[in-house]
């Protein structure tokens, strides 16, 4: 069970690299104004997004196995799994972004992008504590 932890440890960072890199993508695409730049920043997000997913896929592949392995108890596990579902919601709606770009339908500004850029962060503090400290 040690090496499905170890592995769902990577995933999660990896997905997280990620969910912290292409918002601020997006707050540089929101504010660009040369074309090729804005293509460049585009195909960089793109491809950012869809190695995301695979690194989503095997982030919550080895949570289910853990959960199942270890059990379905505690508070804790489920304002754990309800962050996880938040989680799973940004990164649909960072894809979602990225499409309405592609389509030239932005409407947000980079400061919005700037203000969603912190979710992420703020759901990994709170799944960390809830991991470590266990406090319910």
């Amino acid at each position: 069970m040690l090496w499905i932890k170890a592995l769902h440890i990577f995933f999660v960072t990896s997905w997280f690299a990620g969910l912290f890199y292409l918002p601020r993508v997006l707050v540089n695409l929101a504010m660009e104004t040369d074309v090729a730049a804005k293509e460049r920043l585009l195909t960089m997000a793109r491809k950012l997004y869809r190695f995301m997913t695979l690194l989503a896929v095997g982030a919550l592949g080895f949570g289910l196995w853990l959960w199942l392995g270890y059990g379905f108890g505690g508070g804790w596990l489920h304002a754990k799994l309800a962050l996880v579902v938040l989680l799973i919601g940004f990164h649909h709606a960072c894809g979602r972004l990225v499409t309405k770009f592609e389509q030239g339908r932005n409407t947000r500004s980079h400061v919005w992008y700037r203000w969603f850029n912190e979710v992420p962060t703020v759901i990994l503090l709170l799944v960390v504590i809830l991991t470590v400290v266990k406090p319910f």
